[in-house]
């Protein structure tokens, strides 16, 4: 009995003190106060619609590489088996996207970062890598592009590249299926 007296006072007590704690004001002054029931006329809304920024999508599509399609290998001559023979080869590092909705679209921002290492075959210069960004809706393409993304390569740097793919406007009701792709294009 004496146990259940205690966990009661000490249920009052911490509920008095939670009681008497306040958010307070945002600003710091009385300024809630003045806002409070505040709506905006149809012609403020509109008036700031056209500048508004979209709003982020709540859930981005996932963005994949495609399977298979991680590594781009380039060899001297006709020998694909040979590892001596290799010239160069180019692998994906990163993958990233982000997203927008407004007026029925997703607009998609799509990237890749990557790397090129050359083989025993391999020559300085620069080295081209056929890149492929596309996006399915509910199974189907609707935006599909190759980019062939030139990349310095020597032997003493790390040969990195980057490619970034803007405004890929998809129609976007809710609930669809939608998946971005990237990979090397064979």
């Amino acid at each position: 009995m004496g146990i259940t007296v205690f966990k009661l006072a000490g249920a009052a007590a911490l509920a008095l003190s939670i009681s008497a704690c306040t958010m307070g004001s945002m600003f710091g002054g009385n300024e809630d106060a003045q806002l409070a029931g505040v709506t905006a006329t149809p012609a403020q809304v509109a008036q700031g619609a056209g500048s508004a920024i979209p709003a982020i999508a709540t859930e981005c599509p996932p963005i994949r590489v495609r399977e298979g399609a991680g590594s781009y290998r380039v060899f001297a001559g006709n020998r694909t088996a040979d590892p001596q023979a290799l010239r160069h080869q180019g692998v994906i590092d990163r993958i990233s996207r982000n997203c927008t909705v407004a007026n029925g679209l997703i607009t998609v921002r799509m990237g890749a970062v990557g790397r090129v290492i050359l083989g025993p075959q391999g020559q300085g210069g620069t080295v081209t890598v056929p890149l492929r960004f596309a996006v399915e809706r509910d199974g189907l393409a609707v935006f599909s592009q190759r980019y062939d993304v030139a990349v310095p390569a020597s032997a003493s740097t790390p040969n990195e590249f980057s490619h970034t793919v803007e405004n890929v406007a998809v129609p976007y009701v809710g609930g669809e299926t939608i998946t971005i792709w990237v990979g090397f294009d064979s």
